[in-house]
């Protein structure tokens, strides 16, 4: 008899992240990320522009995609470490993604070319691979 596939660790971040209200997703990535983290992946200086956004502004450019994506990693790793663990991962060196920093990427890069890099080097955290 086959063995059951395990199921990916981020697919119920991933419904999440694309069936929440923005505002919601605002909301929660803040509170994983804290503001300045948030900011600066969504590429803003002002972080007052979170608190529009959490109280149902729009947002402008790709910053919904970035921000919806960047709360799917986040929400993936806090449920299996602390707050403080996801910072720390986001702003670190990274070896699964060539010493780059997550971070970065997320604020900087092609979304559809960095996407599956932080996924899969998200994962590969999480297994402790």
């Amino acid at each position: 008899m086959a063995a059951a596939a395990q199921p990916r660790p981020d697919l119920a971040a991933h419904r999440e992240a694309i069936t929440l209200r923005w505002e919601e997703v605002v909301s929660r990535l803040v509170q994983i990320l804290g503001k300045k983290l948030t900011a600066f992946i969504a590429g803003i200086r002002d972080v007052r522009a979170l608190d529009r956004w959490m109280s149902g502004t729009a947002p402008y450019g790709d910053v919904e995609a970035r921000l919806r994506f960047a709360y799917q990693v986040a929400k993936t790793l806090a449920e299996h470490d602390s707050p403080q663990v996801v910072q720390a991962w986001l702003t670190g060196v990274n070896p699964e993604l060539g010493d780059r920093v997550p971070l970065r990427l997320l604020r900087e890069g092609d979304l559809d070319a960095i996407a599956p890099e932080i996924l899969g080097a998200a994962r590969a955290f999480l297994a402790g691979a």
